[in-house]
């Protein structure tokens, strides 16, 4: 096909494009904000509502909603549109935080945060599906440094925003904060995107669906629970387990005779698709695993003030931001891209390696340095696995191809902080027995992380015990995580470099066409 000359139609559009990415940043900010926000409110929350023994559901809740509901969302975007699905999760996650800022009581907050969590599960999948309509994957690269810049705002600004609102308006507004960003994205999203109409001829797999959502169910409750609320070994985990195990075997024996699968399984077929979404669930093991421990070492060990906790993780997700930066610059300009998972994986297994080496007397500079590693090792990662996982499927896979490399990261995610945490608690608890004896075991007895406050009331002896145990539990569970992310590495030599869509090099069908956006 012969290179045309931009019209101004096509320019109207190029701006377009733009709008609807402003509409779609923020949509993603709500996603990862929320939880960073309503972390920091949590004290202030406990404290006017009771249900302190019910606490971990506020956050387990939403979490299960959003894992339950992602690939739901994309395989509707896929049947019936990628527009209205998208808009309905916006709506949804809004009537959610409008309720849960009118919460009364601790059952009433648990009960709204899971109809919000319900929404989130929209906004992540359709935020990238939609990119994966609107930008070929080879111009999708232009787009990374926006996405990653979002990621590490809401993780630097969470805690921050969320401590300000608390105490300036109240908790209520860490939740009413949504609904003005909410109603911008509506707006923006509803006049400026035009997507084709989509109707599709089978229903929906309700069965499928089922399946599938008491499987990713039992898994979530697992590496939540285990551990913490019962031992590994107890009767209701190993049911848990039981249950997640026999429903996802159900679901995927389902799935090969469903008229049309919630989970397409020849989706898996494509050896790149499979392998980004190893990285994915690898990616979000080692990042949310990092994310929990570093502020808490450079808490405990180094004295840092938790008011600031999300500036502490500034080398890592400055790092993060640059690389993934210029990664699609890189992947835009020369449609190559299979250097930087075998580069991010190199760095990933370092930067875990070095951090796995920080003890007591290791300086706030270093574990900085340190940190930056992991992050350069991120950036290379982060948004390459969902672009090469959305360019080895066809259009009509869109949705489930983004929500399932979506979900795989969030089940990482959900892993990483179980096992990282399970092994960091062990071996704080054993350190503060050896060396503070039963004074030490006492103060660790209800839980291995202790707050500021508790912090600063424990005798020196037992503060410095716990400096050396925190110090040996954050080596322990970085050592675990550079070896887990050696999978990294192994996974991306074996990535196959397909061209882009989209590129010079590679003509597309009518039907691969990305559809247009519409100026009004």
């Amino acid at each position: 096909m012969a290179d045309t000359v931009e019209s101004p139609q096509e320019g109207k559009k190029q701006r377009s494009v733009r709008v609807v990415l402003l509409a779609l940043m923020i949509a993603m900010m709500l996603a990862m904000l929320d939880n960073m926000i309503v972390g920091t409110a949590m004290p202030t929350i406990v404290g006017e509502l009771g249900g302190l023994e019910h606490l971990s559901w506020v956050v387990t809740g939403y979490t299960l909603a959003t894992a339950a509901s992602t690939p739901i969302w994309g395989k509707l975007g896929d049947m019936y549109g990628r527009k209205g699905a998208f808009l309905s999760s916006i709506v949804i996650f809004l009537i959610g935080s409008a309720l849960s800022g009118m919460a009364q009581n601790m059952g009433e907050l648990i009960g709204f945060r899971a109809i919000q969590g319900l929404g989130a599960g929209g906004l992540m999948v359709g935020v990238m599906a939609i990119i994966g309509d609107l930008v070929p994957p080879r111009e999708r690269g232009k787009y990374q440094g926006m996405m990653a810049a979002v990621m590490a705002l809401a993780m630097i600004g969470g805690p921050l925003v969320g401590g300000t609102i608390t105490d300036n308006w109240g908790w209520r507004w860490s939740f009413y904060i949504n609904l003005p960003l909410g109603a911008v994205a509506l707006v923006l999203v509803s006049a400026v995107l035009h997507l084709p109409r989509k109707r599709a001829k089978a229903g929906i797999d309700y069965l499928g669906v089922a399946l599938l959502t008491i499987g990713i169910t039992s898994i979530v409750l697992v590496t939540t629970w285990g551990g913490s609320e019962y031992a590994w070994t107890s009767a209701r985990i190993m049911e848990l387990i039981a249950i997640g195990v026999v429903a996802l075997a159900g679901f995927v024996f389902w799935q090969t005779k469903a008229a049309d699968p919630v989970l397409p399984l020849h989706i898996f077929r494509n050896r790149n698709f499979t392998l980004m979404s190893v990285i994915g669930f690898i990616t979000g093991f080692v990042m949310f695993g990092a994310t929990l421990f570093l502020p808490l070492y450079q808490q405990a060990v180094q004295g840092a003030s938790a008011t600031n906790s999300g500036l502490l993780l500034l080398p890592m997700l400055g790092a993060m931001l640059v690389t993934s930066m210029v990664a699609g610059r890189v992947t835009t300009n020369t449609g190559r891209y299979k250097v930087f998972p075998i580069v991010g994986g190199v760095l990933m297994v370092a930067g875990l390696y070095l951090l796995s080496l920080m003890d007591t007397g290791t300086s706030r500079f270093t574990s900085g340095v340190y940190m930056a590693v992991l992050g350069l090792g991120m950036g290379c990662l982060m948004q390459i696995t969902m672009l090469v996982a959305q360019n080895s499927v066809e259009m009509k896979d869109m949705g489930v191809a983004s929500s399932s490399t979506t979900l795989f990261r969030t089940l990482g995610s959900s892993f990483g902080v179980a096992i990282m945490g399970a092994l960091f608690n062990n071996k704080v608890k054993d350190v503060m027995t050896e060396r503070a004896g039963a004074l030490g075991k006492g103060i660790t007895e209800q839980s291995a992380q202790l707050d500021a406050k508790s912090l600063a009331k424990l005798p020196p002896l037992a503060r410095e015990a716990y400096q050396h145990a925190v110090s040996a539990g954050t080596h322990s569970a970085f050592l675990l995580g550079a070896v887990i992310a050696v999978l990294v590495l192994v996974g991306a030599l074996f990535v196959k470099e397909v061209p882009l869509r989209g590129g010079p090099q590679a003509a597309q069908p009518e039907e691969q066409v990305a559809p247009l956006v519409e100026a009004v």
